[in-house]
């Protein structure tokens, strides 16, 4: 696959009416999402756009991963209400820029290409469970806060306004790209709903309903509280659940785009990018984030393939904070409410279900697992984790059933077990079962031409069975043994006795 890292790909050519509307029709979509995550963990309105506009510039001039959006998400922001709620939002930018250095020195260390072992059925779980999350949090927007902070469903009117309005909206992206995809459809639906509101004098909720977005520049500010030993036992936690819940979601965030674009993105380049990011936030008043999947879809669907729509959307952005307040915050929530429902729509991997049948029953079991753990905690990093600790599990056991051995005896009398299958720590007492010292001649060949040997355990599998023949005056010897399992051995030499064949013809050696 072609690799597309660089800043702009010039030789492709760039579609800018595609790249300019989609960057609008991001920002739209990233504005009521960072409001509501940063008023949800009780911080500025502003504090959540900054989080939009930094993240989103610095990872499209930066990042790994042309096409794919980044703003002040809700997977990192979660993990820190409850440091925000005891220390203070000083402590929140302190640890902002803790987990941005943690990131950077995954990139830099190149790390980010184990998110290569997150298997399918995770990914799956995970993108259903992100999935469930995002219209959920529309379903929420159904809901008004009154003065005294209590907040309760539409009902009525207001509630069947709000409901037909979503419908038209979602009816308009699914049914504009049939007739033409010159405009992107979620683009074409907000103004439409926008325009219907406006003209016909409707009263429904609206941004300003969830705060109001009029600000100025972002400022230079370092984090006021005590540095010391104690502080960084405060953040260092924090910063880091941060930074792995960021990452993760950004890496699979980077598959994800990779696969619907036949493009390869680079992880190590999108982790240094995020903790850049995240750094610019923690010194300039952001909330930090990570990749957007959401936001990421809608780009992608609106036919954006470089880097340019997301830095048209952060600066987008940005204008609006600065002048355009006053007009976006008429924006009827309902407009935004169903563009996010139909991404939700689209995030689900409805082909899990179609092929649920023919998927093996620990993958099923793996897929739920995650998405359950995904809406229920909200925690993607522990789901993911999860989903990867019960897959490496069932791996393991599986082949730990599949090791077998070939017996025979040759002319000269000496037996011969040649190993299929890997031995490993879940293999090791099927293995040791296969031998009989007792009844086994004189000299006995272990030969692993169809095998390796994996970790300590094996080795010390070897070892044991190597002293049972010696107790029984009998000589075992190893034989075609790939170089990497001859380090190992080699290496473990003050602590076991093995004898490795060495011999190019493969005869076994006489002991001296």
């Amino acid at each position: 696959m072609k690799n597309t890292t660089a800043l702009f790909d010039f030789s492709q050519k760039i579609n800018y009416k595609n790249e300019l509307l989609a960057g609008f029709t991001v920002a739209m979509t990233m504005i009521p999402e960072s409001l509501s995550f940063a008023i949800l963990a009780g911080l500025s309105p502003l504090t959540g756009l900054y989080a939009a506009f930094m993240m989103g510039l610095v990872t499209a001039v930066f990042g790994g991963r042309p096409g794919m959006v980044s703003g002040g998400a809700g997977a990192t922001i979660v993990v820190l209400i409850a440091l925000i709620k005891t220390q203070g939002v000083e402590y929140l930018f302190a640890t902002v820029v803790l987990a941005g250095i943690f990131q950077m020195l995954v990139g830099i260390f190149k790390w980010g290409k184990f998110v290569r072992l997150i298997p399918q059925p995770v990914m799956y779980g995970f993108l259903n469970g992100l999935a469930v999350i995002i219209f959920m949090a529309q379903v929420e927007q159904f809901k008004i806060v009154n003065e005294s902070g209590i907040s309760s469903w539409l009902n009525g009117t207001a509630l069947y306004i709000m409901l037909g309005l979503t419908l038209l909206t979602i009816a308009i992206v699914y049914f504009f790209p049939k007739i033409t995809k010159v405009v992107p459809a979620s683009l074409v639906a907000i103004i439409v709903v926008f325009g219907i509101v406006a003209g016909f004098g409707i009263h429904t909720k609206t941004v300003a309903d969830i705060a109001s977005i009029s600000g100025s520049l972002p400022s230079f500010h370092i984090p006021d509280l005590p540095f010391s030993i104690e502080t960084l036992q405060i953040i260092f936690p924090y910063a880091l659940v941060m930074a792995g819940v960021g990452l993760i979601e950004s890496l699979l965030t980077l598959s994800m785009v990779d696969e619907i674009t036949n493009t390869k993105g680079n992880a190590n380049r999108e982790s240094v990018a995020q903790g850049l990011a995240n750094m610019t936030n923690g010194f300039f008043g952001g909330m930090g984030g990570c990749a957007m999947v959401a936001q990421t879809l809608v780009n992608l669907n609106a036919g954006s393939r470089t880097r340019l729509s997301g830095i048209i959307a952060s600066v987008t952005i940005l204008i609006i904070i600065l002048v355009g307040a006053p007009f976006i915050e008429k924006i009827p929530m309902a407009a935004l409410v169903g563009v996010m429902m139909v991404v939700a729509i689209s995030t689900f991997q409805w082909v899990s279900i179609r092929i649920v049948n023919k998927m093996p029953k620990s993958d099923i079991f793996v897929g739920i697992t995650v998405a359950l753990i995904t809406i229920i905690l909200h925690n993607l990093a522990l789901a993911v984790l999860v989903g990867v600790i019960i897959s490496a599990l069932v791996f393991a056991w599986d082949n730990a059933r599949r090791i077998r051995a070939r017996k025979y005896t040759d002319e000269n009398g000496i037996k011969y077990y040649q190993i299929f299958g890997p031995l490993f720590f879940g293999s090791v007492t099927t293995f040791i079962d296969k031998f009989d010292p007792a009844n086994d001649p004189d000299q006995v060949v272990i030969d692993f031409r169809e095998s390796r040997i994996v970790d300590m355990s094996a080795i010390d599998a070897l070892d044991k069975l190597s002293k049972k023949y010696a107790e029984q005056q009998k000589t075992l010897h190893l034989k075609h043994l790939s170089e990497d399992c001859r380090k190992m051995l080699k290496n473990a030499e003050a602590v076991i006795e093995i004898n490795v064949q060495d011999d190019p013809t493969y005869k076994v050696m006489p002991e001296k």
